[in-house]
This record gives structure tokens, C-alpha cells and sequence, in this order.
């Protein structure tokens, strides 16, 4: 009887720090239409909202400058005679590489 009265306490316990751990990390729906860590602006919009579309804005411009480079760079391949790059060449696949790493860390959020 010990026994049993024991493993029904563990499993109380248990469940009980499983809930509390789980509402902890935001896993506790139902308390209405608006989460806690929910921001509203004093314009009346949601905080996630406006740097989600802020962010959208400069992917734009950046997707953009990102063309501009590139055509930039294909018309310096096609341009030179030679098998050798300039070091301003090179440095615009740099500038690519760095654009196109910063659209796709914001387009992973």
C-alpha cells in the first residue's frame, strides 16, 4: 500500500512540473485571443507586425541592390579580354555572398 501511495505521489509530482515547464516555454494555449508577450503599438498595430513588414521592405531593396551587383559583375566578366579578375570584381561576389546571407537570415525568422 506504501508502495502504491508513493508512486502516485511521484506521478502528481511529475505531471505537476511537466504542466508548470510546459506553460513556462508558451505551450499553454486558451487564455483568450491576445498572448502575453504580444506588443501593440501606440498606433494601435502589433509590434510583430511592423518589423515583419519592415523587414519585407528591406529584403525588397536588398533583393534589388542584389540584382544590381550581379548584372554589375556579369558585365565585368563579359568586359575583360583576360582570364584574370580585378580585385573590384572580386570584391562584388563578396558583396553578393554578404546580401544574399543577410536576405536569407531574415527571410528564416
Amino acid at each position: 500500500m506504501k508502495n502504491v501511495l508513493r508512486r502516485c505521489a511521484l506521478l502528481c509530482l511529475v505531471a505537476c512540473l511537466a504542466s508548470s515547464a510546459f506553460e513556462q516555454r508558451g505551450g499553454g494555449g486558451g487564455r483568450g485571443g491576445s498572448s502575453e508577450g504580444e506588443v501593440t503599438l501606440p498606433s494601435g498595430k502589433k509590434q510583430t507586425d511592423e518589423i515583419l513588414k519592415a523587414e519585407h521592405q528591406q529584403n525588397l531593396k536588398d533583393a534589388s541592390d542584389l540584382m544590381d551587383l550581379a548584372q554589375q559583375l556579369k558585365l565585368d566578366l563579359e568586359k575583360d579580354d583576360r582570364y584574370v579578375v580585378s580585385m573590384a570584381t572580386i570584391k562584388k561576389t563578396d558583396d553578393i555572398e554578404k546580401l544574399a546571407k543577410r536576405i536569407r537570415g531574415r527571410l528564416r525568422h
